[in-house]
């Protein structure tokens, strides 16, 4: 980055989605300026979608330290995966297309952000995001997440007092066991455990390193 952005550029990096940088406004112009300042780059696959780099990352988050405490992801109608036990968002291909731009968009920050550019292993944005990445990994593979109701059937992901870990429960074994294996290939640790007083059963998730 050789100078900073224009007033213009950093209303488009601050109206960024915050979990997968993938920027939603902004002209042409404005988007190939921000990827000559290194602070974004344009996914090579369709449809070609811009999202912030490292670099813009940092720039976004500066702002953000010093501005007041924004409205949670899904009051503001910028995207958050599903992580069970909400409200569900309108349903149909929109949503769809959302969560697999946003999985794209975590695959390419993997790329970008560990050192090897491996893809197969979580970065270090999803290790600070746990919940909401876990729930992405979920979403993305076609899991349906459980709705409002207390007995709805689908997966929770929720956080724990571990440190790096989420549990994952699900009401049947079946899709506990699909939900593990879909969270072991998207590059995480997974253990079952039993509730406490042998209430059910459900997962222990965890980042891998290596």
């Amino acid at each position: 980055m050789t100078r900073p952005p224009t007033a213009a550029q950093r209303r488009v990096i601050d109206a960024a989605d915050p979990a997968t940088g993938r920027l939603r406004g902004g002209t042409e112009a404005q988007l190939a300026a921000l990827v000559r300042l290194g602070l974004a780059f344009r996914h090579p696959r369709p449809p070609h979608d811009h999202f912030l780099t490292p670099a813009g990352h940092r720039v976004r988050e500066a702002a953000t330290d010093t501005a007041p405490v924004p409205e949670p992801a899904a009051a503001s109608g910028v995207f958050a995966a599903r992580v069970g036990g909400e409200p569900e968002p309108e349903a149909g291909p929109a949503r769809g297309r959302e969560v697999r731009s946003a999985w794209e968009g975590l695959l390419e920050l993997r790329r970008m952000t560990n050192a090897d550019g491996a893809t197969e292993r979580p970065c270090g944005w999803e290790r600070t995001h746990l919940v909401q990445a876990a729930a992405l990994a979920l979403e993305a593979a076609g899991h349906p997440p459980a709705g409002a109701e207390p007995d709805a059937p689908g997966y929770r992901v929720r956080a724990t007092p571990q440190p790096e870990a989420v549990a994952v429960h699900a009401g049947d074994p079946g899709m506990l066991h699909a939900c593990a294996a879909t969270l072991e290939r998207a590059g995480w640790q997974t253990g079952e455990h039993t509730g406490p007083r042998g209430k059910g059963r459900y997962l222990l998730a965890s980042p891998r390193r290596v």
